[in-house]
C-alpha cells in the first residue's frame, strides 16, 4: 500500500470514528440516557449536554 492510500484511509478511518462518536451522543439524547467516558484519566459518566 502507498504511503497516499494509507493516509485516505486513515482519513476515513477518522471520519467514520467522528459519525459514530455523533451518532452515540444523539443516541444518547434520545433516550435520556448517560455516556461513559474517559476524561483527564478517570472514567466518568456523562450527560450528552456534559460533553
Amino acid at each position: 500500500m502507498s504511503e497516499k492510500e494509507v493516509a485516505e484511509m486513515q482519513q476515513r478511518i477518522d471520519i467514520g470514528i467522528r459519525l459514530a462518536q455523533e451518532r452515540m451522543v444523539e443516541r444518547a439524547r434520545l433516550f435520556k440516557s448517560t455516556l461513559v467516558v474517559a476524561r483527564e484519566g478517570k472514567v466518568v459518566e456523562l450527560t450528552p449536554e456534559e460533553l
